[in-house]
């Protein structure tokens, strides 16, 4: 096997990505735990709720069917938000949430439109993120367009649970085959239909056949493939699956390896019955035998509740080291004070080796609530360790107040190792609670990730680095959902002070942020003189900063109403040298404005040695994609060793498409065994960023289709008038918990053992006599530094390069030298070993090998057509249609369809 190939192949396996939320598991061929949740915003509907019944019903059959007889929905619960009324049907939620949620309904922003799409960015195999469905989906009658409903869910949940890919592109609708046919990007090539050209004036409306263009030979850019109602095919699911006769997936005697979707790129052109068949779910399911259908789903309609925090506060011993207890309170505060929503329900207990409840549940209502909490954070840190104590005194919190600890949540710290730990694991196991988990320093006990994986909490890791307990906290935000409740960071900064110089920063608010603004500055020895001024230069002093009265080394300033938007400046000034951070948390400035968020994760919570992770992170302003930002990535290891990635949302290396909003990046700069944290900080600059109105990855809307030999329309798609609109400067940052690596060499002295990353943008084009490529450069270590050379090879034949790259022609690449990973790459030749006719088909392949001789896996399989048109006009309607002009009937039910 090619070197570098090997652990490749190797790696890919370990990137399958567990989606850290989801609750879904499978029983005995039944899905279990399947969470649908509708947003806050959502107006109270019944309508919404049987819908989604008679959906997933509709879909638990289909799915039996296409899966040939293995899986089918068992049990699913419905979340409603807590804004609709009480029911006597509503149960209470244990850990479901609208954060943990397998499907989201909820209103798009911007009317962007109403096709479903799954949130899915990352490998082959891993799981996505969530479905989402607008409502106007879920309550209008559009079977024409999608198909039916339930059909529609199964094509998302396969996005969602199997990680396979859209066997369609509206970008590249149309292809020139191997055997120089044009042909539609589709799977299979058994579905039947033609290429067409919609003329429409007023009601009146023609088709005409598509027209090829006299330079590429391509189809025009208006034409559309309208498939045949009446087909024989059965796949696929994944290209239309809104046709009657379309019951199955795509398989390897039927999968097209030839079209130019997303399906291919990501999956090295294997079929998607393939990639499911690797799934968990496959290995752990037989064929249900005797069986004509499978059960209907079991359904459960849950209500959320308020929120109920109870924080569980190590003051051990240990807790004196580097200030710890200091900077826990200091965080424990800023938490109380800014994090958490207004009507939350929290409670506080400290434990060493014994646990005290500090206060029961407390509801917050306004600033006069928080000091009740805060006057209790541990003043003196001495004794043992004992975390079960803690969680069962937090537990009595809650239960103690008349709550239930399902669905309720503890903020569990400690610095402290535990050997008893897993004695209350059961108890915690029952309780329904979610523990969040923060690790501080190297010590604590390494089962806390247990407790946070059990309990589906978030885990967060903080050493010596002064904001990194601040971030953590930060982190621990709402989960119903309501983003204009959730607070946000625009600044996170440790900053060293020498005496007499001042220390001098800015901080941007943008437009949809600005309520409930907080500066908060925090020293090691003494309160630093403060300038704070706002950009139509009002100005705030030390004075206005109000100190913690518990010698918590903090203070902190409200911005009165809303906070100017633009730039605020800060000037920091001591006498004597010491250690500050500032802190800037804010909330969304309008409830019908949703903010721009940022979050971040990995791929995965643990990673063995030698394998690589991705770092994510995911930029939006209500469900639409930020584009242009900055993105970079901080990791830290217990070592206190620090990488710093800038991530990419080009559509090369770790990150699956360019300009979706999602910006990632390989990480394999381990630093010995432990844990690590990551944060990221988002920063849009001099007008560069932008909102994209166009979703990606979304299902298929059908223009129409064929009967009789008559083209049938369904209701025109909304137009969105631009594609892309301005985003104003803004910042953010968002921790992304932590994560654990083992088998790792100490102090990051490991050889190379990755090759450079797979090219997945490879375009080629005729210029002349002359085939001109581009692509992203790889790196020499997957997507970092630069590759020594590059090896391209060409067929006339697309077998040759899937089955036998190494005897394809060789294109000689003597002055061609790798750029830096990222940057675009151009090279232009002349095949001057291979004749060209008239209309000649050219296939390209290029690999990158590092200098340790590792070799990336083969790039995608681009495509050079050199086009000379005939003398007479090309058809190019496909194998079984005439040239005469069809009209389009039955506009009168269609139009009454529209207006209905």
């Amino acid at each position: 096997m090619v070197p570098g190939l090997k652990v490749l192949l190797l790696l890919s396996l370990h990137l399958l990505q567990e989606a850290q939320s989801s609750m879904v598991h499978l029983n005995n061929n039944g899905y279990e735990g399947v969470v649908v949740a509708i947003n806050p915003s959502v107006p109270e509907d019944e309508r919404l709720i049987q819908s989604i019944k008679e959906m997933i019903t509709q879909a638990s059959t289909y799915l039996f069917e296409a899966s040939k007889r293995r899986f089918y929905f068992r049990n699913v619960s419905i979340l409603v938000p807590m804004t609709w009324k009480s029911k006597s049907e509503y149960l209470m939620p244990k850990r479901e949430s609208y954060d943990k949620a397998d499907v989201i309904v909820a209103d798009p922003y911007l009317k962007h439109g109403d096709d479903p799409y799954t949130l899915q960015y990352g490998q082959c195999g891993d799981r996505g993120q969530y479905i989402h469905f607008t409502p106007n989906f879920l309550l209008t009658d559009n079977l024409r367009i999608y198909g039916p409903r339930g059909r529609v869910f199964v094509h998302e949940w396969a996005h969602l649970r199997w990680g396979v890919f859209d066997e369609y592109n509206t970008d590249q609708p149309f292809y020139m085959s191997r055997k120089n046919i044009l042909e539609a990007t589709r799977c299979s090539t058994d579905v039947s239909g033609r290429n067409v050209v919609q003329q429409c004036r007023g009601r009146s409306c023609t088709a005409r056949q598509c027209r090829r263009d006299s330079k590429t030979g391509l189809l025009e850019p208006k034409c559309t493939f309208f498939p045949d109602k009446s087909q024989t095919a059965k796949d696929s699911i994944m290209f239309m699956q809104s046709l009657d006769s379309v019951v199955e997936f795509c398989t390897e005697k039927t999968h097209n390896t030839e079209a130019p979707n997303l399906q291919n790129k990501m999956c090295n052109r294997r079929s998607t019955w393939d990639v499911i068949k690797e799934s968990a779910d496959f290995r752990n399911a037989s064929p249900m035998e005797g069986v004509e259908a499978p059960p209907p789903p079991a359904f459960s309609l849950l209500k959320s509740k308020q929120r109920v925090v109870c924080l569980v506060l190590d003051k051990s011993g240990s807790m004196n080291n580097d200030n710890r207890l200091i900077r826990m309170n200091q965080a424990a505060e800023l938490y109380l004070t800014q994090i958490v929503e207004k009507k939350s329900m929290v409670g506080l207990v400290t434990f060493d080796q014994e646990a005290r409840i500090q206060n029961y549940l407390t509801k917050i209502t306004n600033s006069s609530n928080y000091p009740k909490i805060t006057a209790n954070l541990p003043q003196q840190a001495s004794g043992g360790t004992s975390i079960c104590s803690g969680i069962k005194a937090g537990f009595q919190v809650i239960t103690s107040s008349s709550q239930s600890t399902s669905g309720s949540e503890i903020i569990l710290l400690t610095d402290g190792e535990d050997d008893q730990i897993s004695s209350c694991f059961e108890e915690v196991k029952h309780s329904g609670a979610v523990i969040h988990t923060i690790a501080l320093g190297p010590d604590a006990a390494k089962e806390l990730e247990t407790l946070s994986t059990m309990t589906g909490g978030l885990r967060f890791y903080a050493n010596k680095d002064l904001t990194a307990l601040m971030d953590a906290f930060s982190g621990i935000s709402s989960s119903s959902g309501s983003i204009s409740q959730r607070a946000l960071q625009l600044e996170s900064k440790a900053l060293t002070i020498a005496a007499g110089q001042p220390v001098n920063g800015t901080v941007l608010v943008d437009s949809s942020v600005g309520n409930d603004t907080f500066f908060v500055v925090t020293w090691t020895a003494q309160k630093p003189e403060i300038v704070l001024q706002d950009p139509k230069g009002k100005t705030y002093r030390t004075s206005d900063f109000k100190d913690n009265e518990l010698n918590m080394h903090s203070a902190r300033l409200q911005i009165p109403g809303i906070a100017e938007t633009g730039t605020w400046a800060y000037s920091l000034s001591d006498v004597i040298p010491q250690s500050l951070t500032v802190t800037v948390t804010t909330r969304a400035r309008s409830p019908t404005k949703p903010p721009i968020i940022a979050t971040a994760h990995m791929s995965q919570d643990t990673a063995r040695y030698p394998s690589p992770m991705i770092v994510y992170a995911r930029v939006s302003q209500g469900f639409l994609p930020v584009l242009g930002a900055s993105v970079t990535a901080i990791i830290e290891a217990e070592n206190e060793h620090k990488v710093t990635l800038e991530l990419w949302d080009n559509g090369a290396g770790a990150d699956t498409v360019q300009n979706d909003g999602i910006y990632s990046r390989y990480f394999t700069d381990y630093h010995g065994n432990g844990r690590y944290s990551l944060r990221v900080s988002v920063q849009a600059r001099r007008n560069t960023a932008r909102l994209s109105l166009r979703q990606q990855s979304k299902s298929l809307y059908l223009p129409g289709y064929i009967e009789d030999g008559k083209i049938i329309m369904n209701p025109p798609r909304p137009e969105i008038q631009e594609a892309e609109v301005p985003v104003e400067d803004f910042s953010r940052l968002a921790s992304g918990g932590s994560f654990t690596v083992s088998g790792a060499p100490p102090g990051g002295n490991h050889a190379n053992v990755f090759p450079p990353s797979k090219v997945t943008d490879l375009e080629a084009e005729f210029e002349g006599d002359h085939i001109h490529l581009t692509w992203t450069a790889p790196g020499k270590v997957l997507d970092k530094g630069k590759a020594q050379r590059y090896i391209i090879r060409m067929s006339q034949h697309f077998q040759d390069l899937q089955e036998d790259f190494s005897n394809a022609t060789l294109v000689n690449t003597a002055g061609l030298i790798p750029r830096e990973a990222g940057s675009k790459e151009k090279f232009e030749f002349k095949p001057e070993t291979l004749k060209t006719g008239k209309s000649t088909m050219f296939y390209i392949v290029i690999q990158a090998i590092n200098d340790a001789g590792f070799t990336s896996v083969n790039s995608n399989i681009a495509q050079a057509v050199k086009f000379v048109p005939p003398e007479h006009n090309v058809s190019a309607w496909g194998p079984n249609i005439s040239a005469t002009p069809l009209t389009i009937w039955g506009l009168t039910v269609i139009f009454k369809y529209v207006l209905n």
